[in-house]
This record gives structure tokens, C-alpha cells and sequence, in this order.
């Protein structure tokens, strides 16, 4: 299984067809099972889009859709958005395991399937994820 991490899927082009769309912004973690949902990818007419992550295809050199049809519009990523948290949000915070803290967050490395397989800490250390992990996302307001 190969492993991803953020920085390397956010410096990847998407492509359909050989064509660029666009690049990814931001990656989505979904809140309840920390797992990478998607991408905000910022496309060529400066529109923010939700990619899902399993349809897109992975590779060193960039991310390949078949369809334009499963990048979904601005309204849409707004709702993948109140759900979960953005990587960009999470970076430089608290990570926790067990309850005490073990340094702060720099990057995720997931499976393709979104599985959250470790994090990378400010320190260059990696810790395994497990379910004593926890991340500290921003805090939402009532707002």
C-alpha cells in the first residue's frame, strides 16, 4: 500500500484528460473517524471544488479524473467543510495521545483509502495513528 501525505498530494496538478483543472488546496479530514475525505482544489476559473478522494487516481505526477462530473461546485464543498477539517486549519496545533501531548502537527500520511496512517510532528518525529491519537482542529464558533 502506498503511502501519501499532504504536502505530496497538495503539490500535485489535476489533470482529466491530460488537461490541467486545477491544483488542491487544502485536504479535508472528516471529523468523526479522522479520515481524508477529499480535496478543496482551486480550479482554473479561480473556483474552489470538492474532489472526493476515492475518485481520483493517484499518481507521482499527478492526480487524474475521468469525469468532471465528481468535481462538485463551491455550495457543495461548503457542506464537506461544516463536517469536517481542513489540514491547513490543523497544522502548527496541539497532537495528543493518550491524553498528554506529544508535539504539534505538521502533516498526515494516509492510504489512499483515506485511512489516516500516521502524523508528522514539527519535531520530525512520525507517530503511528492509532485511536489514542488525537488532533486538535480549530474550534468552530456558534457563529
Amino acid at each position: 500500500m502506498k503511502e501519501l501525505s499532504g504536502d505530496a498530494i497538495l503539490s500535485l496538478p489535476l489533470r482529466l484528460h491530460g488537461i490541467e483543472l486545477g491544483r488542491p488546496v487544502d485536504l479535508l479530514l472528516d471529523r468523526e473517524n479522522l479520515r481524508v475525505v477529499g480535496l478543496d482544489v482551486l480550479c482554473g476559473d479561480e473556483v474552489h471544488r470538492f474532489l472526493p478522494l476515492p475518485t481520483a487516481l493517484v499518481g507521482d505526477d499527478g492526480l487524474t479524473i475521468h469525469s468532471p462530473l465528481v468535481l462538485l461546485e463551491e455550495d457543495e464543498l461548503g457542506f464537506y467543510r461544516a463536517r469536517a477539517f481542513t489540514l491547513k486549519s490543523s497544522r502548527g496545533k496541539a497532537v495528543t495521545s493518550k491524553g498528554r501531548g506529544v508535539g504539534t502537527l505538521r502533516d498526515v500520511v494516509f492510504a489512499r483509502s483515506g485511512e489516516l496512517l500516521a502524523v508528522l510532528l514539527e519535531s520530525g518525529e512520525r507517530i503511528r495513528y492509532d485511536d489514542t491519537l488525537r488532533l486538535a482542529p480549530a474550534r468552530r464558533t456558534a457563529a
